[in-house]
């Protein structure tokens, strides 16, 4: 299985969005895909783009991809690296693409001098939290997400 990752470009917009729409899908939420080809290319590969992408490719095909950006922890003094999603098409998983790019951005936390790479998974995807544990990862069950978006975000942000 020749498999390789790289840095995603520009050209790999439409092809990151396909891969976010098949997520969205899966996780059972496609209607809340709002974004386009512009907003990828913008969100991801502007100049003052903080996100990052990565591709992992059988041979040439781009079978998997990677969002990942760093954040900061107080607590530790240091930065850390959040990954915002990781997806292997359906036909691929089970081929080592998801552990290859774990491990490589597990690489990217500790050679950047991070503290910590973290990610979320649904409560009900079990086979993500499956191999979550089969590579050391533990849940961190004390913190509880919260999230502000769309009207309650606007309404929040610019009320008196």
């Amino acid at each position: 299985m020749n498999l390789t990752i790289r840095p995603a470009t520009p050209a790999d917009a439409a092809q990151i969005l396909a891969f976010i729409t098949e997520l969205a899908i899966y996780e059972k939420a496609e209607h809340e895909v709002v974004a386009t080809v512009a907003d990828i290319e913008k969100s991801l590969f502007s100049a003052d783009a903080t996100a990052k992408a990565l591709i992992c490719c059988q041979g040439d095909l781009p079978i998997a991809f990677a969002v990942y950006f760093f954040n900061y922890s107080t607590w530790q003094g240091r930065n850390g690296l959040y990954l915002e999603d990781l997806y292997v098409s359906n036909e691929h998983r089970g081929c080592g693409a998801g552990k290859l790019l774990l491990r490589h951005l597990a690489r990217v936390a500790c050679d950047s001098g991070c503290g910590r790479f973290e990610w979320s998974v649904l409560d009900w995807n079990q086979p993500a939290i499956d191999f979550y544990h089969s590579i050391g990862a533990q849940p961190q069950a004390e913190w509880v997400r919260y999230r502000m978006d769309g009207e309650v975000l606007r309404n929040f942000a610019y009320s008196d």
